[in-house]
């Protein structure tokens, strides 16, 4: 892969991985109600179980998808309905967690999970591989793709967090958080607009 190409990749994995969208709305949401460092889990996560999306779609599960529609469209649901159920416990939830009894940040294996039913992160995959991959170096160029989304995953979705958690001592006000996690909720739905097309 020439430079310039590698560089386009790095680019196209930047904005796919800090513009908003499910993954980065649910850890600016985690960032206010559980702060930075208990959503680390969340974050890594997302770089982990992505990555192996990401790697998966490369050596073959974009063929079935394209071959077998039916399964894109099912997974995009099952996607869509959990991202509601997610939207909900977010908008009901009306307390800062410190370590309330039954409430935890997302786990490292249910983000990691995520990924495979995130419209987004399929959308993400799909692309990447389509269009950075080459057919002469194709194992090695699916890993070149797979290590430039590595490189700016945990950077870009930090952000998130780390904003989320900034906001947390303005937040702590019960009127403003309850209005927050309502909005959040609103835009997690909003986000899945444009996949569910």
């Amino acid at each position: 892969m020439a430079l310039n190409t590698f560089l386009a990749l790095l680019l196209f994995a930047f904005t796919t991985s800090i513009t908003p969208g499910p993954n980065n709305m649910m850890l600016f949401a985690s960032g206010v109600n559980f702060g930075f460092r208990r959503t680390i889990p969340h974050m890594l996560g997302i770089g982990a179980g992505f990555l192996l999306l990401l790697l998966g779609v490369g050596l073959g599960l974009g063929a079935l998808l394209h071959t077998v529609p039916l399964l894109y469209t099912a997974l995009k649901f099952a996607g869509g309905a959990y991202l509601v159920w997610i939207a909900w416990k977010i908008g009901t939830s009306r307390s800062l967690s410190e370590k309330e009894i039954g409430v935890e940040p997302m786990s490292f294996l249910s983000a990691a999970a995520f990924q495979w039913v995130n419209p987004k992160a399929w959308v993400m995959a799909v692309t990447a591989m389509a269009t950075y991959t080459n057919p002469q170096l194709y194992l090695f160029s699916v890993l070149l793709v797979g290590l430039a989304f590595a490189a700016v995953n945990i950077p870009s979705v930090s952000t998130w967090a780390g904003f989320g958690s900034a906001l947390r001592n303005w937040l702590s006000d019960p009127v403003r958080l309850k209005w927050f996690n309502i909005t959040m909720a609103v835009l997690l739905v909003l986000s899945l607009w444009p996949m569910l097309k």
